[in-house]
C-alpha cells in the first residue's frame, strides 16, 4: 500500500547495472497494483516476485526475500526509497573486507535533499528512545547529550561506525545475514533494523554509515492508519529492550517504562493522524 513511489523506486532499481537479481515481495498489494508487478516480471528476467502470502510484515517478507536471492550480497529497500547513483556499487565495495558480520546502510535523504532523521543514530535505549519520540532534548538543551540522531552532525568523508543505522536501504552480505539468522521475524513493523544492528556488533561485527550511499526517503507514504504503525513501532521497541535486559533491573526497568512507550507511541499516532486528515482537507478544497 505504497502508492505511486513503488513504481519509482522500482524504475531507479532497474537502472541499476549493478543488481543482478532483483527480489520483491509483495506484502499483499491491491490487484492493480499485483498486476502491473506481474507485467514487470514478464519483462525483466532478473526479477523474481513473490506474492500471494498477504502482509506478513517486513521482516518475514525480507528474511523470505534474503533466503530467496542468488548473489553473494543483499541490499534491502524500502517500496518508498529512490536509489540515488552508485549507491548500491559504494554500500557492497565500503563492506568488503570489514569485520563480519557487517551491515553497511545508506545516507536517507527528504525529498527536499536535507539528510533524513534515523540514517546514523546512536545507542537505542529506552531513556533515548523516549527523548527521541518526545523531541525533548530539543526542549531541554541538558537532555542533547541523550540524543542518538546524527543528522545534525558534520557527515564524516568516508564510512563511519556507528550503533545503528536505517534499514530503508542497506547492504550485508548473504553470509552474514545468515550467521545473524536474518532478522527477527517477532518484529511486524519497524525496529527490526535496530536489532539487527544490536546483534550484529554483539557477534563482534561492524555497523558503518555511509555518506556518499545515498537513497531519497519519502517516508509515511503507506495509506495504513497511522495507529497501526505507531503500535507496531511501539511493541517493537518494548520487545526490542526486553531482549536486551540482561538483568534483573534492567528488566523491571523495561516493565515499568513499557506503558510510556506504548502511550507515547499512541500519541505519536493521533498526531500523524490530524495532520494528514489537514493535508487531504486541503487537498479537497
Amino acid at each position: 500500500m505504497t502508492g505511486k513511489v513503488l513504481f519509482d523506486a522500482i524504475e531507479r532499481v532497474l537502472a541499476e547495472p549493478t543488481v543482478k537479481q532483483f527480489v520483491i515481495i509483495d506484502n499483499g498489494s491491491s490487484e492493480k497494483v499485483g498486476r502491473r508487478l506481474r507485467d514487470l516480471k514478464e519483462e525483466y528476467d532478473h526479477i523474481l516476485l513473490v506474492q500471494g502470502h498477504g502482509n506478513i510484515g517486513f521482516a518475514k517478507a525480507a528474511n523470505l526475500g534474503a533466503h530467496l536471492a542468488n548473489q553473494p550480497w543483499l541490499v534491502f529497500l524500502n517500496p518508498d526509497a529512490l536509489l540515488q547513483p552508485d549507491c548500491v556499487k559504494r554500500l557492497i565495495r565500503s563492506a568488503k573486507g570489514q569485520p563480519s558480520p557487517c551491515i553497511v546502510g545508506s545516507r536517507l535523504l527528504n525529498t527536499d535533499l536535507t539528510e533524513q532523521r534515523g540514517a546514523r543514530r546512536g545507542e537505542v535505549t529506552p531513556v533515548t528512545t523516549l527523548l527521541a519520540l518526545t523531541h525533548l532534548s530539543k526542549l531541554l538543551p541538558k537532555l542533547q547529550k541523550f540524543e542518538i540522531h546524527y543528522e545534525d552532525q558534520v557527515l564524516p568523508d568516508e564510512p563511519s561506525p556507528v550503533p545503528t543505522i536505517s534499514g530503508a536501504c542497506f547492504a550485508v552480505s548473504k553470509r552474514d545475514f545468515a550467521r545473524l539468522n536474518g532478522f527477527d521475524a517477532n518484529f511486524f513493523l519497524h525496529v527490526e533494523d535496530i536489532d539487527l544492528c544490536w546483534r550484529a556488533r554483539e557477534a563482534g561485527g561492524t555497523v558503518l554509515f555511509h555518506p556518499r550511499a545515498e537513497v531519497i526517503h519519502e517516508g509515511h507514504t503507506s495509506r495504513v492508519e497511522p495507529i497501526i504503525v505507531e503500535w507496531n513501532k511501539g511493541l517493537g521497541l518494548v520487545y526490542f529492550f526486553h531482549k536486551r535486559a540482561d538483568t534483573l533491573w534492567r528488566k523491571t526497568y523495561v516493565v515499568l517504562l513499557a506503558p510510556v512507550i506504548m502511550a507515547v507511541s499512541f500519541v505519536r499516532a493521533l498526531t500523524r493522524a490530524r495532520l494528514r486528515d489537514d493535508e487531504d482537507d486541503v487537498v479537497g478544497e
